[in-house]
């Protein structure tokens, strides 16, 4: 497992540089985004993936690989909404929303270290069209909790379904660096 800590760190070292420059750019604007919200922008990076995958033709000039950081850095997000809330006006500096990142990211890499261990690395035999469709499953499963009002009987909450994504996308994003 070794190998796949050091892919997932070299993955997620892009999505958190992308993640730093545009907190230069554009401030914590992304904390007054309600979790729905989230959701959409999640689902629409996903289904543009989906796109490009079935589709001959592309006519934008950006790849899977920019949507999968999206997807990453949108889920993280989402996971740092759930747990400070949603706001009026951003209210992170540079440095406490990059704490936070750096926090919810290690929480979702120690969860695929503990499924890594018990499904003995199954995702490198996956392809990556099935790890967007298992994020599109993620996505409208959400969707359904979010209409719920976050209610669930028997199924895990919205945080995981937001960590399973990130992982997913971080799998996608280390099969693509090696095609």
């Amino acid at each position: 497992m070794a190998d796949t800590s050091e892919q997932y760190n070299e993955v997620i070292e892009t999505c958190r540089s992308l993640f730093i420059n545009k907190m230069k750019d554009y401030g914590s604007a992304w904390r007054i985004l309600r979790l729905p919200s989230l959701t959409d922008q999640i689902f629409i990076k996903a289904q543009r993936i989906r796109g490009l995958q079935q589709n001959k033709e592309q006519k934008v000039d950006e790849g899977q690989e920019s949507e999968f950081i999206g997807i990453i850095n949108y889920c993280a997000m989402a996971l740092v909404q759930i747990e400070k809330g949603v706001v009026e006006q951003p209210d992170l500096s540079l440095e406490e929303a990059t704490q936070l990142y750096d926090e919810k990211i290690a929480e979702t890499k120690q969860l695929m270290l503990d499924k890594n261990h018990d499904y003995g690395e199954a995702w490198r035999d996956m392809r990556v069209t099935s790890l967007t469709d298992l994020i599109l499953q993620k996505l409208l499963r959400v969707k359904q909790i979010e209409d719920n009002k976050g209610a669930t009987l028997v199924s895990e909450g919205i945080d995981a379904n937001y960590q399973d994504m990130i992982n997913y996308a971080v799998f996608a994003l280390i099969h693509l660096s090696v095609e």
